[in-house]
């Protein structure tokens, strides 16, 4: 496929900017005149997403010496709540590096696992509940696998595994629930100490109605223990931040926390009922808890396993599924219309800023965890996953062509590179020549910015 010429993403032009641009101060200061604010972290990545790609802000100025061409580049905000660019970049740039550094040349199932709704709003930001919960799915999943392994014959075995925990429903709600990729068998070690893989056999629909069960039963006594369920038990968070909390238990129930129509449920949009709906292969529930297992990706089709990488690191807010109807509401429509007809949610300016505040993640909760093999502590990682690759092994260049340093490590895949892997979108290329551009300013200063900003393309 050719390369695609960079253009400046314009978000100033998008209803979700808009609408944030036009009503923040006034939500915000609603708030604080009824004596109730905003974390200090939700507000400033609501106000962050604000300068994100705004030139005004900031850029990166790139020129060509041989022709004179110039290009600019805003910044970005590099949030992790709902921005739909600094959200894509980092879905490309997990994805891309999961499949070529992390993820082994073996089948992978994916396990989604679901909560009822009375232990939604804890794990929304409780992260060792988190953490305990996603360790009892992860002990039931793992010793199927084991005993799968063992009744063949290969004692010992041992699973890996990457977690995404996703904080969003389909709807903008607040839904955490888990998405595990699990290498679809066991390692097992030889004579020599070198780990061999050994496939599960087919999963069936009796293993996840096992799976989910056992699951559920132990998820609500690790609860029952913590006294989640007792009438009266305190709430931390309700503590602390009043409004957070208010926020999330209705977003989690669907429905409207501040505004005229708090205590309400989000207006829908419904068309004619269609067929009903029922769940397919590999899929099922227990308890409030559902679990679905019916995607598994081949050995060698890194292709489909970079997709869904990029599917579970996907933004809550989708690029043209948010439109406004009229100046004072937003239609958000649905991926997949739901089983009653509903196809979209509309909703007030207030109601979506209400809703991107509860998706904001609390600082120092993990989204992305590595558990079994894959664990950056375990003594057979290294041999076992394929390592750094050229994607990341490169130099400080910026993403613009020098190689002083090529033996580097990069954490992150450069932003050109992403541009190209996933858009092909050459930043870097001079559309009047083809020649390489060359980052020559990093410009922050206000008045700087304008002047500069004037004359570049």
């Amino acid at each position: 496929m050719p390369a695609v010429a960079y253009r400046r993403r314009t978000p100033e032009t998008e209803p979700l900017y808009q609408a944030m641009a036009g009503h923040l101060e006034t939500f915000v200061e609603g708030l604080r005149a009824s004596d109730r604010q905003l974390p200090r972290h939700v507000e400033q990545e609501l106000r962050a997403y604000l300068e994100c790609g705004i030139l005004a802000h900031g850029f990166l100025r790139l020129r060509l010496e041989d022709c004179g061409e110039s290009r600019v580049v805003a910044f970005s905000c590099k949030k992790r709540g709902f921005c739909p660019s600094c959200l894509g970049r980092r879905m490309a740039d997990t994805a891309a590096r999961l499949t070529e550094e992390v993820l082994p040349a073996v089948p992978v199932r994916q396990w989604v696992l679901s909560f009822p709704y009375e232990i939604r709003y804890r794990l929304a930001w409780d992260g060792d509940l988190v953490s305990a919960v996603l360790a009892v799915f992860l002990r039931v999943v793992q010793g199927w696998y084991r005993r799968q392994a063992k009744a063949a014959g290969h004692a010992g075995g041992r699973c890996g595994s990457v977690t995404f925990v996703q904080r969003f429903g389909s709807s903008i709600n607040l839904n955490p629930h888990s998405h595990v990729l699990m290498l679809d068998g066991v390692y097992v070690l030889g004579d020599d100490g070198t780990p061999t893989f050994v496939p599960a056999p087919p999963l069936t629909d009796d293993d996840v109605r096992q799976i989910v069960e056992t699951t559920a039963k132990r998820v609500i006594r690790l609860c029952q223990r913590r006294g989640l369920f007792e009438e009266g038990s305190t709430d931390p968070l309700w503590e602390q931040e009043p409004l957070l909390a208010q926020i999330s238990a209705a977003s989690v129930q669907g429905m409207v926390a501040t505004g005229e129509r708090a205590g309400r449920r989000v207006r829908r949009r419904v068309s004619d009922p269609e067929d009903g709906f029922r769940s397919g292969a590999l899929c099922y529930a227990s308890r409030g808890f559902s679990l679905h297992a019916a995607t598994r990706i081949g050995a060698m089709d890194r292709q489909r396993l970079e997709q869904l990488c990029r599917y579970v690191v996907r933004p809550p807010v989708a690029s043209g599924r948010l439109q406004f109807v009229d100046v004072e509401t937003l239609e958000f429509t649905l991926k997949t219309p739901w089983a009653d007809g509903t196809t979209s949610l509309l909703l007030s300016p207030q109601e979506l800023l209400e809703k991107l505040a509860a998706l904001v993640p609390p600082p120092r909760l993990h989204l992305i965890r590595y558990h079994g093999v894959l664990a950056p502590a375990s003594p057979d990682r290294a041999q076992i996953v394929p390592g750094p690759s050229a994607l990341t092994a490169a130099s400080d260049d910026g993403g613009c062509g020098q190689t002083d340093n090529p033996g580097r490590h990069r954490h992150r895949v450069e932003w050109a590179r992403l541009l190209a892997r996933v858009f092909q979108i050459e930043v870097t290329v001079c559309p009047a020549c083809g020649g390489t551009m060359k980052i020559i300013a990093a410009l922050t200063d206000g008045a700087s910015v304008l002047v500069v900003s004037g004359g570049c393309r």
